[in-house]
């Protein structure tokens, strides 16, 4: 099994104190983040990732939320490939940018969600997990 790692972050919209959400293949949703480039920190590939998937160029870095490990999600948004083990690490951003517009072809939507509505959205359960545990401190 391969092991990566990944980052992403929580972004929170201060106009609206909406969440980002990202559809991943058009099948799926999840929370921005994807695998680090040759020579890239966490933080920076969370920001990129983040940009590339929903548009958000203005970000304002808060504290980093933590880590969790996963499975990919499978084909079509079904189940888990066992191929890969993701560590993921998470960071929390707030950005007075509103419009989203997808950079990278393979995220094709993205949207501002209530943070209270964002769990029901995810479709990893690990991402679920950790976005609810992670809630109250985003209030």
């Amino acid at each position: 099994m391969k092991r990566t790692r990944t980052a992403g972050g929580v972004v929170i919209n201060v106009n609206s104190g909406h969440v980002l959400v990202v559809s991943q293949n058009g099948d799926s949703w999840s929370l921005p983040k994807g695998h680090l480039e040759k020579g890239e920190g966490d933080l920076e590939a969370a920001e990129r990732e983040i940009e590339e998937e929903s548009g958000i160029a203005r970000l304002t870095f808060v504290r980093e939320l933590g880590s969790y490990e996963r499975h990919g999600i499978g084909y079509g948004g079904k189940g888990e490939r066992t191929d890969e083990m993701k560590t993921i690490v998470m960071f929390l951003f707030t950005t007075p940018q509103d419009d989203l517009r997808p950079i990278d072809p393979k995220n094709p939507e993205a949207r501002w969600v209530p943070k209270e509505e964002v769990a029901a959205l995810l479709t990893h359960e690990k991402d679920k997990a950790f976005f609810l545990s992670v809630l109250p401190s985003l209030r």
